[in-house]
């Protein structure tokens, strides 16, 4: 795919081999890998029947009709039961399952196992009063509190598929969703708080609701205390309703494949898709992954993963995996500066946390407020770091292993996507080496080939499209109410082949490197650069604390490169001092990938333009360099920014190189 070389950094990158005392612990040896490839159906058979408590144990496994896929088809089970009964049905239900820590700090309450049930349980009841049934869609739309992971259980219990719909999206995104969905129930809440400022969210929904016909009731829990507006007939209070049920309810069984629900994914490029996962071979995947590629020990560790339960991350790595293996969690409402820069490292020393997931933004982000922070902290309960949701550049990887993990922890920079369910390529701790920014190799039992565009599979030290080429059990089972759209998208590119829309490197040794995805490669002069190599050679200067890089229209090459780049505290001076750094920062570019990767303009920004979940909005970059009105902002952290680095580009647009 990409014509520049990734050695000019490859060449300089170490590779850390697991050390001797955690070899020696854990869960995962090297025979796993021979071991799943000799049969990955059968490996993931035994994955199903030892990790997971059945009522009816599985005796198929894969059936697969190209591209739809059922896994442990004659098997039933109850997710909410493999989360939480199970646990306290073995004489786990004093252990907590989540130390949930507010917003406003001093906010803060641990939930054990046993209270989990009851609250899950006590919902589930209501649900059913207020006429919930298996088969229904619930869409939930809240803030991260505990309410939230109770009330997705409490689906799953009744056999209802949720589809949780990020707090940070609009009243007009929050109805196109359930409207696609055709949800008749709405779990919300009054708002959550944001920085210690009460952000609302029962608006919304009221406002989304005026499109939404088919909505029966809506569930809403006290969390701010604001005043709301409110339908009697329709808005039902969540203390009202449920704190009055039993604290028992009696599961039903449903079969592996009963859907367990709905994610859809940002629609940044075309129409949302609602994404389906189902209940035996996702929990399967997410069980799985969860205890190998995190390490997990349940009676002693404190996981931490810092996504919302509004993306897939939370789904898999907060609710359904950890729970699944029965460890403990942070549940954080917060941002990482929610009572101050230092937040982060003090719930890590306050509550022992050992692992800890989160995306390379916030990495960047702790890195540009600088390792004094986190050096003022006793960090050193981490044993295992991860990341996940973009490329990780080499610079963040090693920063987060020195700063956080203190040179000693492991880091698993890992691969995935909405609809895969669970992590496909990763390092194994303990069995694998890592390199800083690599994603290393696929996980046992998936079956990974980077071909070119002919389908083709690519050697070493070259790149190409990253495809999946076996069925797995977490994959999505289509697309809500439209499997021509799921064929179309994911599987005619490559027939028999899952095409993940991502770019991805061998390197010389064969590990994967990902390159994001294939509509972030530009095309300069005929040569195909991947946004994400500049984007990694940028933040590889001392100066640069974060940056994103888009493809603008030039008459001369086709396409130009245009950057956007915040710089660390550190590096901020006057006028004169940045122009001299945006020469030096374009001489940079050129000198570790190629003079054809210099870019024609770099915009320097106090920030970016960021969704809530830490995600860069390159699309509205796009708009920006290609000087076209704005698309849609409402799902930005802050919307402004985007027309203060708009007002940027018009001001700098003679500074072409």
């Amino acid at each position: 795919m990409s014509e520049t070389k990734l050695e000019a950094w490859l060449d300089e990158t170490r590779t850390f081999v697991p050390s001797a005392a955690f070899v020696a612990q854990a869960n995962a040896d090297a025979s796993i890998y021979p071991e799943a490839a000799a049969d990955p159906v059968a490996w993931w058979g035994r994955q199903a029947r030892e990790r997971l408590t059945w009522d009816v144990v599985p005796s198929q496994n894969l059936e697969w009709n190209s591209p739809q896929a059922t896994w442990f088809a004659d098997g039933t089970l109850n997710a909410s039961v493999n989360c939480v009964d199970r646990h306290v049905a073995g004489g786990l239900g004093s252990r907590v399952a989540f130390h949930w820590v507010g917003d406003i700090d001093g906010e803060a309450v641990s939930i054990t196992y046993e209270d989990l049930l009851a609250r899950v349980s006590r919902a589930a009841n209501a649900l059913v009063e207020l006429g919930v049934v298996a088969g229904d869609r619930v869409a939930i739309y809240m803030p991260m509190i505990p309410e939230a992971v109770v009330a997705m259980l409490a689906c799953a219990r009744l056999g209802a598929a949720h589809s949780v719909v990020f707090g940070g999206f609009a009243a007009e995104a929050l109805a196109d969703r359930i409207v696609d969905a055709d949800c008749h129930f709405v779990i919300t809440a009054d708002g959550g708080f944001r920085r210690g400022v009460a952000t609302p969210l029962k608006p919304a929904v009221d406002e989304a609701l005026l499109s939404c016909p088919n909505v029966r009731k809506v569930l809403v829990v006290r969390r701010t205390g604001e005043k709301v507006s409110w339908d009697p007939q329709r808005d039902v209070w969540w203390h009202d309703i449920v704190e009055r049920q039993s604290s028992t309810h009696q599961p039903e069984s449903f079969p592996a494949e009963q859907v367990l629900y709905v994610m859809y994914t940002s629609g940044t490029t075309a129409r949302p898709k609602g994404i389906l996962h189902t209940t035996g071979g996702y929990l399967t995947q997410a069980a799985t992954t969860h205890y190998y590629v995190f390490d997990v020990k349940p009676d002693r560790d404190v996981c931490w993963t810092s996504a919302d339960i509004g993306w897939v991350t939370g789904h898999s790595y907060i609710v359904y995996g950890p729970l699944t293996n029965g460890v403990t969690q942070i549940l954080f409402e917060g941002t990482p500066d929610s009572g101050g820069r230092d937040r982060w490292w003090r719930i890590i020393e306050q509550y022992g946390v050992t692992i800890l997931y989160t995306a390379p933004t916030a990495i960047r982000t702790l890195m540009k407020w600088g390792e004094d922070i986190p050096a003022n902290f006793d960090l050193s309960s981490l044993r295992l770091l991860g990341s996940v949701g973009e490329p990780i550049n080499p610079e963040a990887w090693m920063w987060y292993r020195e700063h956080v993990g203190g040179n000693a922890c492991p880091v698993v920079d890992t691969w995935w996507q909405t609809e895969t369910g669970g992590i496909m390529i990763t390092p194994l701790p303990g069995v694998t080496a890592t390199k800083p920014g690599a994603a290393m190799r696929p996980f046992p039992g998936i079956s990974i080939d980077v071909v070119d565009g002919d389908g083709i599979s690519v050697g070493n030290g070259e790149g190409g499209y990253l495809t999946v080429t076996a069925p797995w059990p977490g994959m999505t089972r289509g697309i809500y109410g439209d499997p021509e759209r799921f064929a179309e998208t994911y599987w005619t590119r490559f027939p028999g082949s899952y095409f993940a829309g991502d770019g991805a490197k061998r390197d010389l040794d064969g590990d994967l490197w990902l390159l994001g995805r294939v509509d972030d490669v530009m095309n300069i002069s005929g040569h195909r650069l991947s946004t994400t190599e500049v984007e990694h050679a940028l933040v590889g200067h001392p100066a640069v604390a974060e940056a994103a890089v888009v493809g603008a229209s030039d008459e001369t090459t086709g396409q130009a490169i245009v950057a956007f780049v915040t710089l660390k505290l550190s590096h901020l001076g006057d006028e004169a001092d940045q122009a001299a750094l945006v020469h030096e920062l374009r001489a940079h570019v050129a000198s570790v990938i190629s003079p054809i990767a210099r870019p024609r303009q770099i915009i320097l920004t106090p920030e970016l333009p960021k969704t809530r979940s830490g995600k860069i909005m390159r699309r509205l970059l796009r708009d920006v360099a290609e000087q076209r009105a704005l698309g849609d902002v409402t799902t930005l952290t802050d919307p402004t920014v985007v027309a203060m680095i708009d007002r940027l580009m018009a001001a700098h647009s003679g500074d072409d190189a």
